[in-house]
């Protein structure tokens, strides 16, 4: 398992934090906040596969793309970036070496914490 930075996850956050599409809330809300299997598999349904990767900023390439393994450190709930979920993610992406995800997602932290 290789985790990588999915770039355009990334690309997505930083629009939508652009946008002002930003939920607030403190740290510990993430495990509230976060989407529950049955709204990630309607959302597959609806919006697939790819849409699915850019809510989530690590990405498996050796695994296969259309499974919910493939893809690790969600942020948001499918319509907005959650400043708990960006936390969740830096914090876990530290605890597990994934720096360069780290790093970019305290860089998204700080963008939401600017505004």
């Amino acid at each position: 398992m290789s985790i990588e930075l999915n770039r355009p996850a990334l690309r997505q956050a930083r629009a939508l934090v652009r946008e002002g599409k930003v939920v607030r809330d403190g740290p510990g809300d993430w495990a509230e906040a976060q989407p529950t299997p049955d709204e990630e598999n309607g959302f597959i349904e609806r919006d697939g596969w790819t849409e699915y990767a850019h809510w989530h900023m690590g990405v498996d390439k050796s695994a296969d793309r259309e499974t919910k393994d493939a893809y690790s450190f969600p942020f948001g709930d499918f319509r907005k970036v959650h400043r708990s979920g960006v936390i969740a993610g830096e914090s876990r992406a530290g605890q597990f070496g994934h720096d360069e995800i780290r790093d970019e997602l305290k860089k998204l932290l700080e963008l939401i914490d600017r505004d």
